[in-house]
């Protein structure tokens, strides 16, 4: 029985070793490949700190978003009124395009006087095109036409375009105000529906 209880100490014993030698061993292992490689990552640190340096990019532009979500941006309207030069600017039986691009309006002078016109087609909201050889706007997305005054005769628009407010400042220029808006009715011509919406100089 004692025999056997010192067999079995000394089995644990030279185990024991056994396991020093190995961790040794491989700890010598380690060094030696360590020094094999010279200071360069392994696969494993650099897929590490790559995927690392990817988090905190993508959470820096998170957080930039929402700081960037706090202050709402804001759209620069162009003003609803706006002076559109002297009334000898403007020739008889002409129609200007010079505002239409940016305050969306036409101008016409006729004999009776002047009177602006809101360039948005009555139908869906396009802005057409005045024709000066045929005498009409057009509108480019479903053919709706009008004449000079406005009034629409061919085409799905529902009635005429809309006319805004004109006077004249004290300087003697005419003033365009789009916050007073001329809403046409079906079916009648715009001089006869709105007549204060025409300027007489």
């Amino acid at each position: 029985m004692a025999k056997e209880k010192a067999a079995t100490a000394e089995e644990l014993e030279a185990l024991a070793e056994r396991r020093r030698q190995e961790q040794v061993a491989e700890r010598q292992k380690r060094e030696r490949e360590k020094a094999q490689r010279g200071g360069l990552w392994s696969r494993r640190d650099f897929f590490g700190r790559l995927s690392w340096g990817g988090f905190g990019v993508i959470s820096l532009i998170s957080l930039l978003a929402f700081v960037r979500s706090a202050f709402p941006r804001v759209l620069f309207v162009p003003p609803s009124t706006f002076k559109a030069g002297f009334p000898a600017d403007y020739p008889v039986g002409e129609v200007s395009e010079k505002y239409k691009t940016e305050f969306r309006v036409w101008i016409v002078r006729e004999p009776s006087g002047f009177y602006a016109i809101f360039a948005k087609c009555t139908h869906l909201g396009c802005t057409p095109r005045w024709l000066a050889s045929e005498n009409k706007y057009k509108c480019p997305c479903h053919g709706s036409g009008y004449y000079k005054t406005g009034y629409n005769f061919e085409g799905p628009a529902p009635r005429p375009m809309d006319r805004v407010k004109l006077t004249v400042a004290e300087d003697g220029q005419l003033v365009v105000d789009k916050s007073v808006m001329f809403r046409m009715q079906p079916g009648v011509d715009p001089n006869k529906q709105h007549p204060e919406s025409i300027l007489k100089v």
